[in-house]
């Protein structure tokens, strides 16, 4: 064999040497935390264990409790808003009651009786606007076919004609949806 092949031999080999050496490394690695682990007396494993169950305990409390922080302060929100849920609404009416005082003041003074209806309308008008503009419909409800989604039906009549069979009538009290759902059902008289 020539020099040169002989060197490219111990070369090839020394890789595959530290090769070796390298993919064992890891391996050797892994068996130290094992080694130091089976160095340990019985007792200080059970110590360390201890130890370990003290700190997920503490861990558990923790998260207990803020969990149980976290409840109790949903709840105080929850009752602060159903406490307070009005104030919109009131502040926006608060205008037409300042109205009508303002009516109730001055109603000795005008003896006009036209004057006083013209003006308890416009206050009934501007209260219909604001609770509009909070999403209040007053539903019309004579003439259209009885729902008893949206209707109450509080008296039936015979019907004049076949056509109006199953009509609402007579609508004795309003009612009303606050965003497209009802909070009063319109308590109506039905043709049968």
């Amino acid at each position: 064999m020539s020099q040169d092949t002989k060197e490219k031999e111990e070369i090839i080999n020394e890789e595959v040497v530290n090769e070796e050496v390298n993919n064992a490394a890891p391996e050797a690695a892994e068996e130290a935390p094992e080694a130091a682990a089976a160095e340990q007396t019985p007792e200080e494993k059970i110590a360390a264990l201890e130890a370990q169950i003290e700190e997920l305990k503490k861990q558990q409390l923790y998260k207990v409790a803020e969990f149980d922080n976290y409840r109790k302060r949903v709840m105080a929100e929850k009752a602060d808003l159903i406490k307070n849920g009005g104030t919109k609404i009131i502040t926006t009416l608060l205008p037409v009651v300042d109205d009508l005082e303002r009516a109730q003041q001055n109603m000795d003074k005008f003896e006009d009786v036209t004057a006083i209806k013209e003006g308890v309308n416009l206050i009934i008008d501007k209260m219909f606007k604001l609770l509009a503009q909070e999403g209040l419909k007053k539903m019309e409800v004579v003439g259209e076919s009885f729902n008893a989604d949206l209707h109450d039906a509080i008296a039936t009549v015979p019907a004049a004609s076949e056509e109006l069979k199953g009509k609402v009538l007579d609508c004795t009290k309003a009612g009303y949806t606050l965003n497209d759902k009802v909070i009063r059902f319109a308590q109506v008289v039905v043709a049968q």
